[in-house]
């Protein structure tokens, strides 16, 4: 029955992370509603992320390669063809700073403090950020962000360091506020997950303090699951967002929340 809960709680992990209704604020609701050793496993949390974060590298491989081979080369032969991935490359790492730096010093205060009807409510903020760009689809594309933008959309995603407040969901609102059009704004989206996650996994491998080799099959297994639910569900969320239907996860944010706030 536990290898039973890490596989579900894989699977939710895996579903929720793409998508724009924040797996951690899910969590978290899980974590208040049922008594499980399962879901109070930080060692759990860490290897499902990393699940997650393999499945955006796998979807997006062919992209990464191409950004870091073009760093690479524009640094050595100041080849302008390789410019745009230079440029994009450090943008990302611009964006990436906000959530860094605010991550640094109020995580463990928001993990601590924060309560679940807070979280219902971030939810409903979501929701109605979500709102506010279910019709939106800018002009701009890759190589027209600017350092402006970049910082303007990491800040979108410190935000997400609230429980309740969805990382996709912010950077999606932050780039199409931005002006950037639907796929430049999932990309750079995606491609953001993928520093911030990085970090996250090599903080949490070195935060373990207990013995995992009893339960490593299960987080193995989890962990597969989150990678296979991740990809399926990422790929869900690019059609549905290029398509501009957001508002399915608008509406759904806020009746969680709403639910959350009321009844929990």
């Amino acid at each position: 029955m536990k290898l039973l809960g890490y596989i579900i709680l894989g699977i939710i992990q895996g579903f929720t992370e793409p998508l724009p209704i924040s797996s951690s604020g899910h969590l978290m609701l899980f974590k208040n509603i049922f008594n499980s050793d399962v879901l109070n496993d930080m060692n759990f949390e860490i290897f499902v992320n990393f699940g997650s974060l393999l499945a955006i590298i796998f979807l997006y491989k062919n992209e990464i390669i191409n950004i870091i081979k073009d760093f690479f080369l524009y640094i050595k032969s100041k080849d302008k063809k390789y410019y745009d991935n230079f440029r994009y490359s450090y943008l990302i790492v611009i964006a990436t700073i906000p959530a860094c730096i605010i991550g640094l010093f109020l995580k463990d205060f928001i993990e601590k403090n924060f309560t679940l009807k807070i979280v219902g409510l971030m939810f409903i903020i979501t929701s109605l950020l979500l709102y506010s760009i279910k019709d939106s689809n800018g002009y701009k594309e890759k190589n027209q962000i600017s350092i402006f933008d970049s910082i303007k959309i990491g800040l979108f995603q410190a935000l997400a360091l609230i429980p309740g407040i969805s990382r996709s969901g912010s950077t999606i609102v932050g780039a199409l506020k931005s002006n950037l059009n639907r796929e430049t704004a999932l990309n750079f989206s995606f491609m953001l997950y993928i520093p911030i996650s990085i970090a996250t996994f090599i903080l949490g491998i070195l935060d373990i303090k207990s013995n995992i080799s009893s339960l490593l099959i299960p987080y193995l297994i989890s962990t597969f699951m989150a990678f296979i639910t991740t990809y399926y569900s990422a790929k869900m969320f690019i059609n549905i967002t290029k398509k501009g239907k957001l508002i399915y996860f608008s509406i759904y944010c806020f009746l969680l929340g709403f639910f959350i706030f009321i009844l929990l």
